[in-house]
């Protein structure tokens, strides 16, 4: 066999050359994907580690993070733009109950000597009264001399009919606090107790809350069939839903506000057959929502889905995506964003009805060919899949007046049970369920409507038969 020659050595030596450069550029690109990777991973344990630790506090749905590194000061801003001083302004000379006088010192505090007034200024106090009004009802009884009936009076202050062992009760006011501390703000029934008791005067137990509450609920039943013949009839209505406690097991609290009412039902099912009850599988408005699948069921109904819930979802696809991945979650973003900036055009003036719907039509038609690419990303293959699955509902709020982009309103609306939820943990009885339903429905409406909620509960609670003094009579 004939030796090699120098060139072919050479030649050789010079190939070799190259696939050792090769290989040390390929070591190289995967050294630097494994660091990436390796980086990638401990951030992701450092952020499920985080999210467990805080799974475990109270107060961890209510963490906002660390403070911003420029945050705004807090308070109001002086200019012209401050708007109404919202200082206490002083009574009507008619509504003062006690006046006193505080008078100057004998002698000058600093040196001793003579004082000499010099005028007299007016300072306001409102105060809790020392002591609660004791009432006493002389409760006259009859009988009618016809045919036997027996009658006994019944004055517009009294809240029941009970006399005897159970004629020493709460005032209406009293009672309509309870329900209003308990239901709306969240205090337990041993804390409004306590807080009676201690700083009111006016003894309470945890039990007798209760009942308060339970009767109260009783009292507002009408009210709460007419909240939901209201919101049945919305032109929009607003559907959510959150975890809840009943007799220590696993329930759901189901919200559905509408135009001008709110209505809460606790359940033990999380299904749509829930929100079927209250709107009726045909209901034929438009429900804004996010992408829970059960609400698809109502076939009849327009739908809006939240732009909230896809811009957090492509933001958290941003947070881990490489290289190509980073394009979908991107481009819907900027889709999204074009949208809400048509929508906030048209409430400036700078864009009319039908432009309005001829730009909602160009922007779904982009979403359409974004979705139809293909996706080499798992994550990107499912969000494309739900942008697909509903490319007729994320547009809604551009082709109709009056429809929201995000579910905001149900989310405001399943806040206050949440912080209930916190504090004492749900329902233990079916029939707290029934009250805590009737009883938040009746206090959201309120709010909704501009309506007094005390006011509301104390004119209920002393009617003599459950009426309904409320606004959804309208």
């Amino acid at each position: 066999m004939a030796e090699p020659t120098y060139e072919q050595l050479r030649e050789e030596n010079q190939r070799l050359k190259r696939r050792v450069a090769e290989l040390e550029r390929t070591v190289r690109e995967q050294a630097r994907q494994i660091a990436a990777l390796k980086s990638l991973v401990e951030r992701l344990q450092q952020e499920l580690e985080k999210s467990q630790r805080e799974a475990k506090r109270q107060a961890a749905p209510f963490s906002k993070g660390p403070p911003q590194a420029k945050a705004r000061r807090p308070g109001r801003k002086a200019g012209p733009d401050y708007g109404r001083q919202n200082f206490r302004r002083p009574p009507d000379p008619a509504e003062i109950d006690e006046t006193y006088e505080a008078r100057l010192p004998e002698c000058c505090p600093g040196c001793g000597g003579q004082m000499a007034e010099t005028g007299v200024r007016q300072q306001y106090q409102v105060e809790l009264p020392q002591k609660p009004i004791q009432r006493q009802f002389h409760v006259h009884l009859g009988r009618c001399t016809c045919c036997g009936l027996a009658v006994q009076g019944r004055h517009e202050l009294m809240t029941s009919d009970a006399l005897g062992a159970a004629g020493s009760q709460l005032g209406a006011r009293v009672q309509a606090l309870m329900v209003f501390l308990n239901k709306r703000l969240g205090l337990s029934q041993g804390k409004i107790a306590e807080l009676f008791t201690r700083a009111l005067g006016i003894p309470a137990t945890r039990g007798g809350v209760m009942h308060v509450v339970l009767r109260s609920g009783r009292r507002l039943e009408p009210a709460y069939g007419k909240i939901r013949q209201r919101v049945r009839g919305s032109p929009f209505v607003v559907p959510d839903e959150t975890g809840w406690r009943l007799g220590g097991r696993s329930a759901w609290l189901h919200a559905c506000v509408g135009r001008d009412a709110t209505c809460y039902e606790i359940a033990e099912s999380r299904g749509a057959e829930v929100m079927a009850g209250l709107l009726g599988w045909d209901y034929r408005g438009t429900m804004i929502h996010d992408g829970w699948a059960p609400y698809d069921g109502f076939l009849e109904a327009r739908h809006q889905q939240c732009l909230a819930h896809i811009f957090r979802r492509c933001r958290r696809l941003l947070d881990t995506a490489r290289g190509g991945a980073v394009r979908l979650p991107r481009a819907v973003l900027d889709v999204f964003g074009q949208a809400i900036a048509v929508r906030d055009r048209f409430d400036a003036g700078e864009v009319c009805g039908h432009g309005r719907r001829v730009l909602a039509g160009r922007l779904r038609e982009r979403l359409r060919r974004l979705v139809a690419l293909v996706k080499s990303h798992a994550a990107n293959e499912r969000l494309a899949a739900h942008l697909e699955s509903h490319l007729d509902d994320w547009f809604t709020f551009l082709r109709v007046d009056g429809v929201d982009a995000t579910n905001w309103r149900a989310e405001q609306a399943i806040r206050p049970a949440v912080v209930n939820r916190k504090v004492w943990g749900g329902n233990r009885t079916g029939c707290g369920a029934r009250a805590q339903s009737v009883l938040m429905s009746v206090l959201a409406t309120c709010y909704q409507q501009g309506c007094d909620p005390l006011r509301l509960l104390t004119d209920t609670l002393r009617s003599r038969s459950p009426r309904i003094s409320f606004a959804v009579e309208r």
